[in-house]
């Protein structure tokens, strides 16, 4: 007798775990092939993989276990978070096509649209992150794709995800959504409407700072058909060793963020009350502009956070970030180590350029203990404070 569907936690960890990919074992093999032998000459041009660069068991298992997170029919793996964005765009960009991205979107994915899309022909528009249904207006006969990224993951706006998807599909466009801060596991994009959910895997799903990887999350099958040839004619692959070990980072990640969640926002309160912020640009928070539009979409939070500094020199906000000692200063974020970066040399807006009257820095709270981290950061202000 059954006891209901299980857990997400549970089917994580058994997900992808087929006997006949893990030979006996309770992990899937690390199976490293260029040449696939085939059973019969009928079945060189059948279905399945023919050749290594198309992937191995080990990445079925990889595929098998991120579909089962996203609740995807579907799920095509590549190399780096950047090409999950970007082979979506190019399976569906075509000269003449108008593009619609949020502002807030991902640096390399903006640069990715002003560069070679322009140069393929296409038009991109960015929009205002609080567009929510008024995106209707902002849709063309020839606009082919409403790319989001929700929270933004420099600036933390949620978006109105149901309102965007609603408009898109009434216009027959095809939604992205960038859902590396949720890795997954606390937002359903394709249960909001969103036909292809994507995400850096070399953040939080493998967890250890050490590889690189992105995920594609999809049920139309056209769709992912499409989006798998592209991947063959561009000859894109993730090497196994890489797949087994995003997939070993997969298994623990509910307790990971878990703990990444509590810490994220036991910092942020404890920053709320420090006098050289100005505000604390976190969706989970109390009191956040977005508050509302994450507790109806979300499940939990990431420990990735913005912090607004009262107005200060450049000087002062570099002697902050280099007198930490925990915070290593890195762009990613997602590992088991705390960072922290500047963010105004990077904010790239065209629709609405954000003020937030003092300089933005970047939080990514780690494993470490909180009281280090909080005295870590004491540190960092004390040091501010001299250089004001």
């Amino acid at each position: 007798m059954s006891d209901g569907p299980r857990k997400l936690e549970t089917r994580l960890v058994r997900a992808g775990r087929d006997p006949a990919l893990t030979g006996g074992g309770v992990n899937p093999t690390v199976q490293r092939a260029s040449t696939l032998l085939q059973p019969t000459a009928a079945d060189l041009y059948g279905p399945g993989n023919k050749y290594g660069i198309h992937g191995t068991s080990t990445h079925t298992a990889l595929k098998q276990a991120l579909a089962e997170l996203e609740g995807a029919d579907h799920c095509l793996v590549v190399s780096s978070g950047l090409l999950a964005c970007t082979v979506p765009l190019m399976t569906l960009a075509e000269p003449g096509a108008h593009i619609l991205v949020c502002d807030n979107v991902y640096g390399p994915t903006r640069r990715f649209c002003d560069h070679t899309l322009r140069r393929w022909g296409c038009t991109t528009e960015y929009f205002d992150p609080d567009v929510g249904e008024r995106i209707a207006d902002m849709i063309r006969p020839e606009t082919r794709v409403v790319f989001i990224e929700s929270p933004g993951s420099l600036t933390f706006e949620v978006l109105d995800t149901p309102a965007i998807t609603r408009a898109a599909r009434a216009a027959g466009a095809v939604t992205i959504m960038d859902n590396t801060w949720s890795a997954g596991l606390y937002h359903k994009p394709l249960e909001l409407g969103v036909d292809i959910s994507v995400q850096a895997t070399s953040k939080y799903v493998n967890g250890s700072a050490d590889l690189l990887g992105g995920s594609i999350a999809v049920n139309d099958a056209r769709l992912a058909a499409r989006m798998t040839d592209m991947i063959a004619e561009l000859g894109l692959s993730v090497a196994p060793d890489e797949a087994w070990l995003t997939l070993r980072g997969l298994r623990t990640l509910p307790a990971r963020l878990a703990r990444h969640e509590q810490a994220g926002l036991d910092v942020a309160r404890w920053l709320k009350t420090r006098p050289e912020v100005a505000a604390i640009l976190h969706p989970a928070l109390e009191g956040d502009r977005y508050h509302d539009l994450w507790k109806r979409d979300f499940s939990g939070a990431a420990g990735l956070f913005g912090v607004v500094l009262k107005p200060s020199s450049e000087a002062a906000v570099h002697a902050f970030l280099n007198a930490l000692e925990l915070f290593g200063l890195g762009f990613s974020w997602g590992g088991f180590e705390s960072l922290a970066i500047h963010c105004d040399p990077q904010l790239k807006r065209t629709a609405r350029k954000p003020d937030f009257g003092g300089s933005l820095l970047r939080l990514s709270i780690g494993m470490e203990a909180t009281s280090d981290l909080i005295a870590d950061l004491e540190r960092g202000f004390a040091a501010y404070a001299a250089s004001a």
